[in-house]
This record gives structure tokens, sequence and C-alpha cells, in this order.
């Protein structure tokens, strides 16, 4: 692709955005399971069976592809995360999103990890769009946390000096990193070691909590 082209504009008609949105679905699918660099675009053409014109027309260059398969991602975890966030209202609603994050990992074998984490360990570093993408990505998912949190507080569930900001923070890094350590070690130990730790401080600051022993 052209270097430093401008993002191309998204299309007006609804046939011109299934083309884009094909692209963009081929190129995910792609780079999650090759990678970004390995990811070429012929390869992104044959698998979206587009032409290599119709991939420039919608996309100023690869970062503005990758741009908008980080986006396609972010949306895919919300769209798996919303709903049992936004049932959160008790203790144990929390718990049964911690325990939906563990079975799909289970059930994977570890295998993939996070398709947000995966592109950020690749391209951080040295791509500052990529980078603004998928931080604006995982702020989604940290305020989808923060909020059921708050909603525990807002309910008298957790006292009203939890540190929601900082507890959900340490919820969304402890699945990165277990999730991430999933993907080495080919089993769910450190997901849910940093689960349940994470939750066991949740916990601690429930209204309802018995008394310390003296």
């Amino acid at each position: 692709m052209p270097a430093h082209a401008e993002p191309a504009s998204v299309p007006s008609t609804r046939k011109g955005r299934a083309t884009r949105d094909r692209i963009v679905a081929a190129a995910a699918e792609l780079m999650y399971r090759r990678g970004a660099a390995a990811t070429s675009t012929p390869a992104v053409r044959d698998a979206a069976g587009v032409s290599s014109s119709q991939i420039y027309h919608y996309f100023g260059d690869k970062d503005d592809l990758t741009t908008a398969v980080i986006s396609y991602q972010a949306d895919a975890v919300m769209a798996a995360q919303s709903a049992a966030l936004d049932d959160v209202e008790s203790l144990g609603t929390l718990e049964r999103w911690r325990d939906l994050l563990v079975d799909v990992a289970r059930r994977q074998g570890g295998m993939g990890g996070c398709p947000l984490g995966s592109l950020a360990s690749e391209l951080a570093d040295d791509h500052p769009r990529a980078r603004t993408a998928l931080s604006a990505g995982f702020a989604r998912w940290l305020d989808a946390i923060r909020r059921a949190l708050t909603r525990l507080v807002d309910n008298r569930i957790l006292s009203n000096d939890t540190d929601v900001d900082r507890y959900a923070l340490a919820l969304l890094a402890a699945v990165q990193g277990g999730l991430l350590l999933a993907q080495a070690q080919r089993n769910t130990d450190a997901l849910e070691a940093g689960l349940d730790t994470v939750l066991d401080a949740v916990r601690s600051r429930a209204t309802d909590r018995p008394p310390q022993a003296a």
C-alpha cells in the first residue's frame, strides 16, 4: 500500500460498507493468526475475495487497515464482554463474568490470547496510530469493568470508599496477563490466579463482610 496515504472515508453505500467490512474481517482473522507484520495485502485480497484496487480504495495504507482491524477487534471484545458486565448487580454476577473469561480460555486450550493484547504486543512500540487505537479499545473495556464495579457501590454491595478505578484496572491487567500466560502455558492457571486475587480484594470491600477476628 502507498506509504503515508490519507485514511479513506467510510463508504456511503451499503454495498461499499459490506465490501469494506469484508476486507476488515479478513484482515483481522489473518492478523490474529499470523500477526500484523506477516499479513500482506495480497493475502488480505485473496481472503476477502476482492481486488487490490478495492483495498486501496477503502484504505489509504496498511496503517489505515490495521487501525480498522483494531477497532473491529475492540468491537468484538466488547460484544463478548458487554452483556456479562452489564449484568453485574452483585458479587455473584461479577464472579460469573470471571467464569466466562476462564471458560472461553479453557475451551481454547489457552491458544490465541486476547486479540487486542496480541496486537498491542506487536504494534504498540513502533506504530503510533495503532497504539492510539489500542489504547482506545482497552479504555472501552476498562470503562465497562469500572461501570460494573460502580453499580456494586451504588447498590451498597461494596463500600462507598471502594477505589473502583484501581480495581477495574487491576482486573483488566489480570485478564491481559492471564491470557498471555495461558497462551504460553496452555492452561488457565495464571488467568484464574490473577482474577481470583483481585476479586478477593474486591470482596474485602463488601459492606456485609464478616468482622475480622481479634
